[in-house]
């Protein structure tokens, strides 16, 4: 009889794991407590499903910040290039896009996902959908309630792959932090990550500009200076730039309680090259259509530089440098992901719970973050495939 697994959660991690511990002969089932699985994977596929980035090795693990030297082995283990193979092996050609983003060619997560539900049903890999886990009982079974009803379910190995905090009503709702802390899992408590962020607008601004993008701007965040874009939102201010700060401008907030992000509206022209253009005669033009004309500045960011107005420098100063005052994060709710979660040194090195012989678990309900740009998937199957390997050595009595 082969060894019985259970993986708890059906995102990218999940399916991963089962993936990999079916090739190797194991018996796995996986229970998800929504109807279908990977749902936050298919929505985040809306727009271009970016699963990696191309970028050279050291850069690439350099984005886990602190994390790196955690997340490092099991990007050795399955890296970037495997993931780009694999997504080869279930009929998806990728593509390196110009900022270096790696997507499937289709663009979208269905057909990708599509095919790898059915090699998981291939190994003989059982989906338990609209399973809620609910944790052990008192003869150390799993437990969970399934449409009222409770399901005991014993297991040699469980993993659990329950995400984070962000996007609830896709699955990651954290309820599961109460059943590990009862357990004295030691937890960080979850915030937003790769989140926007509040600004106190003006009304004529934020009803003149709010779903409006600021384009071709750096957005720079206590020394660090990203190039990108922005989205103007009627609470504040949002998009791959701010998202890619999100973790310096979050924690400033934490420790100050406020903090200031600057916008350099033209980074490809100097101030002197803006001072000699905004020096020319104005003529009949307004000021708006003065500052449009020489300079090529959008109505929405030629508005932003009143909306923050410092008179103790030139226009041309100000164009290069927009002071604006951040609050607060969104609501973890809105976050694309979430930074918390289990502290990393309550596992060992293959992602077993020391205090839990026996579980394991992986993903976003770590205590890791990463900006957008591939990373975080690149992170959560990579964790996949490792963690199947740690599995495999416990079952067969080998030191973990």
């Amino acid at each position: 009889m082969p060894h019985k697994i259970t993986i708890i959660g059906a995102g990218p991690g999940g399916l991963m794991a089962a993936e990999r511990l079916g090739q190797l002969g194991y018996e796995v089932h996986i229970y998800d407590h929504k109807p279908t699985p990977a749902r936050k994977f298919l929505i985040a596929g809306l727009g271009g499903l970016n699963i990696t980035h191309s970028e050279p090795i050291e850069k690439f693990l350099s984005r886990y910040g602190e994390a790196e030297d955690f997340i490092k082995p099991f990007i050795t283990n399955f890296s970037p290039e495997d993931l780009r193979a694999w997504c080869l092996g279930l009929g998806e050609e990728t593509f390196i896009g110009s900022s270096g983003r790696v997507f499937p060619k289709s663009f979208k997560a269905s057909p990708l996902l599509r095919s790898w539900l059915k090699r998981l049903g291939d190994l003989g890999i059982t989906l338990h959908a609209s399973h809620h886990w609910t944790g052990w009982d008192n003869d150390n079974l799993l437990t969970f309630d399934h449409k009222g009803e409770t399901i005991r379910v014993k297991s040699e190995a469980t993993i659990l792959a329950l995400g984070g905090a962000s996007w609830p009503r896709l699955g990651s709702d954290a309820s599961w932090t109460k059943i590990l802390s009862d357990k004295n899992i030691a937890l960080i408590p979850f915030s937003p990550s790769n989140c926007g962020f509040a600004v106190d607008w003006s009304e004529i601004y934020k009803s003149k500009f709010a779903g409006t993008p600021l384009k071709s701007i750096e957005l720079t965040h206590n020394g660090t200076s990203i190039r990108g874009e922005a989205l103007i939102t009627e609470k504040g201010i949002e998009g791959g730039g701010i998202y890619a700060l999100s973790k310096s401008i979050r924690q400033s907030l934490e420790k100050f309680g406020e903090t200031k992000l600057s916008i350099d509206l033209k980074p490809d022209l100097m101030v002197q090259q803006l001072h000699d253009r905004l020096s020319k005669p104005r003529g009949r033009d307004s000021q708006t259509n003065f500052i449009r004309k020489h300079t090529g500045l959008s109505p929405n960011a030629i508005s932003l530089l009143y909306e923050f107005k410092d008179d103790q420098r030139t226009l041309a100063e100000q164009i290069k440098r927009v002071d604006i005052p951040i609050t607060a994060p969104f609501a973890i709710e809105r976050a694309i992901s979430s930074a918390g979660g289990i502290k990393r040194d309550e596992l060992n090195q293959s992602l077993m719970l020391r205090k839990l012989p026996s579980v394991f678990a992986i993903g976003e309900m770590l205590d890791w973050e990463a900006p957008t740009g591939g990373y975080l998937l690149q992170a959560t199957f990579s964790m996949g495939a490792t963690v199947a390997l740690g599995v495999d050595k416990y079952i067969k009595g080998s030191n973990i």
